[in-house]
This record gives C-alpha cells, sequence and structure tokens, in this order.
C-alpha cells in the first residue's frame, strides 16, 4: 500500500530547479562517477530506490545497465516517465518503473535480486532507516552492491555558518536534524553508524565518499551558479568529484555516499 503522496507539491521544485542546478548536475555527475568504480558491467541489473524522476539511474540504462526505479510517489514517477520518452529507444527499454514504498521493496520486486541496488537522498526523511536499510539489503544479489548517499551529521554547522545563522550553527553541531533546502525536515548520518547497520545486515563498506562540498559553501554564502556556463559546470564537477575522494574535503561535505558489497552466504 503506497502511502499519501507528500512529494506531489514538491515535484516540480526537485526536478525542475534542483537538478537543474550546478548542484544537481554536481550530484548526479559525482554519484555516477563513483558508481562506475564499483558496478559490474552492463547489462547487470539495478535497482534505485526512491529513484524520483530518474536522475541517477537513467544514464545507467543509457550506459546499458537494466534498471528498476521504485518509488512512492506518482508525481514523481510521473516526471520519470517523461524524462523516460527523452531516452533513445533501446535505453527506454531497459528501464522499469515501479510505485512502491522502499520499505517494502522486496515485496514490489517479486523478490528478484540486483547486481546492485541505490538509495540516494532517501533515509534522512525517515526517523529510523533501519528498515528501509534491510531492504535494500535482502534486494541485492549476492556480491551485489549497496549505494547509498545520505546526510553528514558531522558537518551539520556548515550550512547555518554559510548562512550566516550563527546561533543555529553554534547549536548544529551535535545537532541530527534540520528543514531542507526544499522546506522539508531531515535527519543525517555517520558514515560509522550507517556503515555497522550495513555490516549487521551482511554487506561490507568498501569505500565512502563525500558528495558537496565547494558548490554548498558558494551557493550558502550568496554565489551565484550559472547551469548554463557549460565550461564552468564542467570544471566545477571535475573539482567536486576529486573533493570527493580526499580527506579532509570528503569530511567536510554536507552528504557523504556509501558504498558496500553483500557478502556471499
Amino acid at each position: 500500500m503506497v502511502s499519501y503522496d507528500s512529494w506531489a507539491n514538491l515535484a516540480d521544485q526537485f526536478v525542475d530547479e534542483a537538478y537543474a542546478s550546478v548542484k544537481g548536475f554536481v550530484r548526479t555527475f559525482v554519484l555516477h562517477h563513483h558508481l562506475l568504480e564499483h558496478l559490474p558491467p552492463p547489462p547487470a541489473s539495478v535497482l534505485d530506490v526512491g529513484g524520483g524522476a530518474g536522475h541517477q539511474s537513467f544514464p545507467l540504462a543509457q550506459a546499458g545497465y537494466d534498471v528498476t526505479l521504485l518509488d512512492p510517489s506518482q508525481a514523481m514517477l510521473n516526471k520519470a516517465e517523461r524524462r523516460l520518452q527523452q531516452l533513445p529507444t533501446d535505453a527506454q527499454h531497459r528501464v522499469k518503473l515501479l510505485q512502491a514504498d522502499g520499505e517494502s521493496a522486496d515485496e514490489a520486486v517479486d523478490g528478484q535480486r540486483f547486481a546492485a541496488v541505490l538509495c540516494h537522498g532517501v533515509l534522512g526523511y525517515l526517523e529510523n532507516p533501519e528498515v528501509l536499510v534491510n531492504q535494500l539489503c535482502l534486494c541485492a544479489a549476492a556480491n551485489g552492491l549497496i549505494s547509498i548517499m545520505t546526510g553528514n551529521a558531522k558537518a551539520m554547522a556548515v550550512r547555518p555558518a554559510l548562512e550566516r545563522r550563527w546561533d543555529d550553527a553554534l547549536a548544529s553541531f551535535d545537532a541530527r536534524a534540520e528543514v531542507g533546502v526544499l522546506g522539508v525536515p531531515g535527519r543525517a548520518d555517520t558514515v560509522d553508524e550507517l556503515s555497522e547497520l550495513l555490516k549487521s545486515q551482511g554487506v561490507e563498506p568498501l569505500r565512502w565518499y563525500g558528495v558537496w562540498l565547494f558548490v554548498d559553501w558558494l551557493e550558502f554564502s550568496g554565489a551565484e551558479l550559472d547551469p548554463n556556463d557549460s565550461k564552468q559546470v564542467s570544471m566545477t564537477a571535475a573539482v567536486e568529484l576529486e573533493a570527493s575522494r580526499r580527506d579532509p574535503y570528503r569530511q567536510l561535505s554536507r552528504v557523504f555516499h556509501l558504498v558496500g558489497r553483500k557478502n556471499i552466504s
């Protein structure tokens, strides 16, 4: 049973504005390159849980992967359907859209097991991520990849400080929750805690990365980033990708990306 579509009023803002920004491009670009470091070759099967309009998984379909995009929001799936029609015909045929909650992903996919299971930007909207993480791990095949992107609890003071909200920044050093840029309450995790949760589900963490660093600092400090300046956007993405792999930069990223592999039983 799919719950009330809480994303119906946010779909336009999320897809048409957030992903059309430089930050949106950087997120997709950086995560895509991280995934290609770990994914088996196409046409391996990929499940994108909470995949929204397909910004992360459709490029994988274009690269030859078989993609199942699962999302509880019909509004978001409508966006995905329209974006899907813009892909080459062969890529369209490699994508399946399913409406379901991530907490019931195994049932929604009829027990299918996938070479990779993605869940990006979803955990932060859940008070308790354990049920969803259990489903992600369950849907992965033996030796399958688990890819999770979520808020970095160790960098919670970055945004309010850059916005010069000093009282909020001081209170954020030990905080786990905030109202995000879309105006929706969210929660953050730590790499260590999420790694332990994956281990408890038979998944061995492989590597973690940062996702947003300099683009966050620029945006929250009031700088204008022009998404139409292709050269500038390309160089921004290249710098963000390099920073995502290195300390101390990745530790300061407001979001982190954790990749693990399911043990062979």
